[in-house]
């Protein structure tokens, strides 16, 4: 116990001197004070003291009072009182106001040292179960922050991935060249517009990003037919929504774009394929999706006919609210000026590169 320091506080300079000679004996660095008021200064200004012996009848502030205020200020300080008055209701004041313990005078040399040490014995253990539990915390938290940059990381190589799943369905299908990365850019500006959580964002910008995976899967024959396709090959081709989402769907990572993915060509009508979902059943990131998705469509050149007017684009989008698109998302698109988009396309048209279409990153809007 050497070199552990107690702060005495006795109104009475013989008690002060008799206790302090006991414990500077036994080993402790005792500091004498007169009065409470003392004691809270000292207190105030020097924290390494290990625990307070004080007495509980004391000229201006009590013991009680003091034990009150040292739990108020230094909750883990232990205090030991002593008292010359055998009155069972102080002692239990004591003891529910948090004393450590509770000496009668006279009391043992034994005795005092006893209490002491167990008092200063109690506080080392509080505090090296707090040293412990901060740096307990501490490891948890570097763990933590370096579980999250791994799992980044990994987000981050996933989404290389599907951008080359892009390049590749761009080179299958040379119409589509382009617009995946223009929709999923859109598709961002208005999630964003709306203010979801960039969280959401990136789930519905993979899943805007991905509508057109199951075209991978429908025949070239099809796919690259220049003229117009036959009602057979209308329905080998609609399967691309399913197709994609059969793809995706037992993929953890992308299970909720996949969703999405299974419902871009839904109506809010309920005349799309190929479920036919309405309103609220399809999922907010295919109806997103599909805003971007024609506004692109109609401001893009296709073969058959040259790109419009962003202005014709907004109006075909406002003409097809609560048929084709959800009226509110609409209202959303809608607030988004003329500058925002044409700066976007032009933006998205710049880039290139295998880091390009930034899932994770925010896309300015």
């Amino acid at each position: 116990m050497a070199n552990e320091r107690i702060l005495v506080v006795d109104d009475e300079e013989l008690i002060r001197e008799i206790i302090c000679s006991v414990l500077n004996q036994a080993g402790f660095e005792c500091h004498p004070i007169n009065s409470g008021s003392e004691a809270l200064t000292v207190l105030k200004s020097d924290d390494s003291y290990s625990a307070v012996v004080s007495d509980v009848i004391m000229d201006g502030m009590d013991g009680l009072t003091l034990l009150s205020r040292i739990r108020l200020d230094h909750p883990d300080l232990p205090v030991v009182m002593v008292t010359a008055v055998h009155d069972i209701s102080v002692a239990l004041a004591a003891i529910r106001n948090g004393a450590y313990d509770y000496l009668l005078k006279p009391f043992e040399r034994e005795q005092l040292l006893a209490s002491v040490r167990r008092a200063v014995e109690n506080r080392r253990l509080k505090m090296e179960n707090l040293a412990y539990q901060t740096k307990l915390e501490s490891l948890v938290s570097a763990r933590t922050e370096m579980l999250r940059q791994a799992l980044t990381d990994l987000e981050r190589s996933y989404d290389i991935t599907l951008e080359a799943l892009g390049d590749a369905l761009d080179l299958k299908d040379a119409e589509t060249e382009g617009h995946s990365r223009r929709v999923t850019a859109f598709t961002i500006a208005i999630a964003r517009a709306m203010g979801l959580p960039q969280d959401r964002v990136r789930v519905i910008a993979r899943g805007a990003f991905l509508h057109d995976v199951g075209k991978m899967a429908i025949p070239d024959a099809i796919l690259r037919k220049p003229g117009r396709l036959s009602p057979e090959e209308q329905v080998i081709m609609q399967q691309h929504a399913q197709l994609g989402y059969q793809m995706l769907r037992k993929i953890p990572f992308l299970h909720e774009a996949a969703d999405i993915v299974y419902s871009h060509q839904e109506r809010f009508d309920g005349s799309g394929y190929p479920r036919g979902l309405k309103g609220d059943q399809i999922p907010l990131g295919a109806r997103i999706f599909a805003i971007a998705d024609t506004f692109d469509a109609v401001t893009s050149d296709r073969p058959y006919r040259a790109a419009q007017s962003i202005p014709s684009g907004r109006r075909e989008i406002e003409r097809q609210s609560g048929k084709q698109f959800d009226p509110e998302i609409v209202s959303v698109f809608q607030s988004i000026t003329e500058q925002i988009w044409r700066e976007l396309r032009s933006e998205i048209e710049a880039q290139s590169g295998p880091k390009r279409y930034g899932f994770g990153r925010p896309v300015r809007n």
